[in-house]
C-alpha cells in the first residue's frame, strides 16, 4: 500500500457505486439499458447514446493489456516514489471497455501488449480498494 496516495472521489454520484464494489474485490461496468453500450469509467449518461443513469453489470475481473508505459520517475505526486519502476497499463476488458490500471506481480519489464492479466484490489486503507491487474 501506498502512503499519502490520492485517494478516488467516493461520494461522486456516478462513481459511488464503481467504488463500493471494488471495495467488495467486484469489478463492474457501467451498461446502457436503452443501446447497450458499456463504458469505464462511470459517467451519469451513456456516451454512445446519451440515455441518462447507465445501469452496471459485474465484469468477468480478466483483460488484456492494451498498451501500457513503465513510470520511472515520481514527477506529479511524491507519494509514487517507493514503488518506481512501476506499470500504468490500458487493459481491454472482454465487456468491451478499457480501462487505465497498474499491472502488478511481476518485473515491469515482463509487460507487454497482449498479455492475458487478471484482476485484483489493491486496499487504500479507510475501506477503499483499487483495482489493478497482475499477469494470468
Amino acid at each position: 500500500m501506498i502512503d499519502d496516495r490520492p485517494l478516488p472521489d467516493t461520494k461522486a454520484e456516478h462513481d459511488a457505486t464503481f467504488w463500493e464494489a471494488a471495495a467488495e474485490d467486484r469489478l463492474l461496468v457501467q451498461e446502457c439499458g436503452s443501446c447497450s453500450h458499456r463504458q469505464l469509467y462511470p459517467g451519469p449518461v451513456c456516451r454512445a447514446c446519451h440515455a441518462e443513469a447507465p445501469g452496471w453489470i459485474e465484469a468477468e475481473g480478466t483483460g488484456e493489456v492494451h498498451s501500457y508505459t513503465v513510470i520511472r520517475r515520481a514527477t506529479e505526486h511524491r507519494a509514487f516514489e517507493p514503488v518506481i519502476p512501476y506499470v500504468v497499463a490500458s487493459v481491454e476488458l472482454p465487456e468491451g471497455p478499457r480501462m487505465l490500471t497498474n499491472v502488478v506481480g511481476c518485473d515491469v519489464e515482463d509487460v507487454e501488449v497482449g498479455m492475458s492479466v487478471v484482476v485484483e484490489f489493491e486496499p487504500l486503507g479507510a475501506g477503499l480498494a483499487i483495482p489493478v491487474f497482475r499477469p494470468r
